[in-house]
């Protein structure tokens, strides 16, 4: 039985290791974090998600956005994010500390979406791209989520957000395509993806 305690010993020591470096280490740094206030315009960045967009972020979660789509942003040396325009810097883990859940994703079939929000703020284009992607783009290989909106008759006056829809995708005369709850949520966590706020231990990556 001796003779097996130093394995043993040793066996624990590693699982041990293991645990303060992928568990314990990370949770306390993590945790320690707070939010970065300028000295010069008092803005506190991160901001929290306005209250549509808190909505919408369950809407991500719940159709499945993160298999497709990361939203973290490597650094200049680390591949061609910055590059991409994906984002003016790399992200670090004080962009997360307002997240309950972080969708970092690990798949990038479509674009990174860290910083849609900062390069795409029009409503209207968030609800053309769900409804049929290809619209935007013939090449594109992201589904459609037509349960995401109504196909109505128009009573009084068209409503303000009625797709504009051409060809087979437009609605017979007299009717209206309208995003329905969930999609406007959806994009209003959307457009609210915005990191390219300063942070001192990220700054933008000189030329």
């Amino acid at each position: 039985m001796k003779r097996f305690t130093p394995y043993l010993l040793g066996v624990l020591g590693l699982f041990l290791l293991g645990w303060l470096g992928m568990v314990y280490y990370p949770y306390m740094a993590f945790a320690e974090l707070r939010p970065d206030r300028d000295s010069t315009t008092n803005e506190v960045t991160p901001p929290g998600l306005p209250g549509t967009a808190v909505q919408g972020f369950r809407v991500y979660a719940a159709n499945g956005c993160v298999e497709c789509h990361s939203q973290y942003v490597r650094d200049k040396n680390e591949g061609a994010d910055i590059d991409r325009k994906w984002g003016n810097r790399r992200t670090v883990a004080r962009d997360y500390m307002n997240d309950g859940d972080v969708f970092l994703g690990s798949s990038r079939l479509g674009p990174d979406l860290t910083n849609v929000g900062a390069r795409q703020k029009d409503a209207a284009w968030y609800y053309k791209l769900l409804y049929r992607p290809t619209s935007l783009n013939a090449e594109s290989g992201m589904p459609a989520y037509p349960w995401l909106f109504i196909k109505r008759k128009i009573a009084g006056q068209p409503s303000a957000d009625a797709l504009q829809l051409a060809g087979e995708d437009a609605p017979p005369p007299g009717w209206e395509v309208v995003p329905n709850n969930d999609a406007r949520e959806l994009v209003g966590y959307l457009r609210a993806l915005n990191r390219t706020y300063p942070l001192p231990e990220a700054p933008e990556p000189k030329e």
